[in-house]
């Protein structure tokens, strides 16, 4: 029996971010051979050897670079390198010019910027990183590496018939800094961040508030709801700078266990992000189509936050990170698109 012959791959997509670094290592179908995940996020890479051997060392930055594909390209070395994510920022490898909201999402494929790796040799193989997206009306507001999830949502082709028309969607992306952004025919009209797990995450670490909390064996959803329900209740109305020290309040009074004060102060925080949403949304009329993206067990939480505000079960999109640098990368033209089969078509 002859071995199949092991897939081709056609492009190296990296999620590049402020704490981690994912590869990925995608055919001509944009499907995904392998996947990496490092430690080497923006603000923690490798160091370089400080032994005077290299004319010109190699940074951080193409230290990680390599580690992450580095033998892919070596044994595949015209395979063109799409980056997304804080790689681009003014703090990475090199500042990707931020696009202004309105925008054609296609067009953001069309103005990567090249980093030439110069230090890596004369032949290395330049990465391209994909710009973010900035909304100067109102009060500013920024995003990076969301803007290719979004891509990935809007634009992955292999839904097939399964697909609905991307007339007017809302696409949540929950996280250290939440984000949804209003989509309409391909092209990004507006989003809002909500930092709800960065404060989460301080509040639990750093202030009073954890100190009587202790680790949970497994979750508490019916305590992650009771701050749910208390962000839209009348003491709620107060604001979330008022209910958050009721996590503590209720411990004292012996009404919320410690192993059930952080799964609480989850739902608070979300609950009153959620509550925010709703009342935004109801003031525009009719509910767009609503699609999460995100770590699953939090993506589970907010379905149930949004099922109390009255919002329904949203959609939950897959593999949008790699799948919208894939379609970035056809955008750009380092790769050229499959052609549609009857599936697809």
């Amino acid at each position: 029996m002859t071995p199949a012959t092991p897939a081709r791959a056609a492009l190296i997509a990296l999620d590049w971010g402020t704490s981690s670094l994912r590869a990925y290592r995608l055919d001509n179908a944009g499907r995904t051979l392998d996947t990496r995940h490092l430690p080497w996020g923006i603000m923690r890479l490798p160091q370089p050897l400080q032994d005077g051997a290299a004319s010109t060392p190699l940074s951080g930055f193409d230290l990680a670079f390599d580690q992450a594909c580095g033998d892919w390209l070596r044994a595949e070395p015209t395979l063109p390198v799409i980056a997304c994510g804080m790689v681009g920022s003014a703090q990475g490898w090199q500042e990707a010019a931020y696009l202004d909201v309105p925008v054609d999402l296609e067009r953001i494929g069309t103005l990567l910027t090249v980093v030439e790796r110069h230090a890596a040799g004369p032949n290395a193989t330049p990465l391209h990183i994909v710009p973010g997206l900035i909304q100067r009306h109102g009060l500013p507001n920024v995003m990076r590496g969301e803007e290719t999830q979004v891509f990935g949502v809007m634009f992955d082709q292999t839904r097939g018939s399964d697909a609905h028309p991307a007339d007017n969607v809302l696409i949540g992306l929950p996280g250290t800094h939440s984000k949804w952004v209003n989509a309409r025919r391909g092209r990004v009209t507006h989003f809002d961040t909500f930092m709800t797990g960065e404060v989460y995450a301080v509040l639990r670490g750093h202030t009073i508030l954890g100190r009587t909390m202790s680790e949970a064996p497994a979750p508490d959803m019916a305590a992650f709801e009771r701050g749910v329900k208390v962000a839209g209740a009348p003491a709620g109305r107060a604001g979330v700078l008022s209910t958050i020290f009721s996590t503590r309040a209720l411990g004292l009074t012996g009404e919320l266990a410690s192993t059930s004060q952080a799964d609480y102060l989850s739902g608070l925080l979300i609950g009153h992000e959620i509550a925010a949403l709703a009342r935004m949304l109801h003031e525009q009329g009719e509910l767009p189509r609503i699609v999460l993206c995100g770590d699953p067990a939090l993506c589970e939480r907010y379905i149930v936050a949004m099922q109390h505000y009255g919002l329904g079960t949203p959609e939950q999109a897959q593999n949008a990170t790699e799948r919208g640098l894939w379609h970035l990368a056809v955008c750009a033209g380092l790769v050229k698109a499959p052609p549609l089969t009857s599936a697809s078509a």
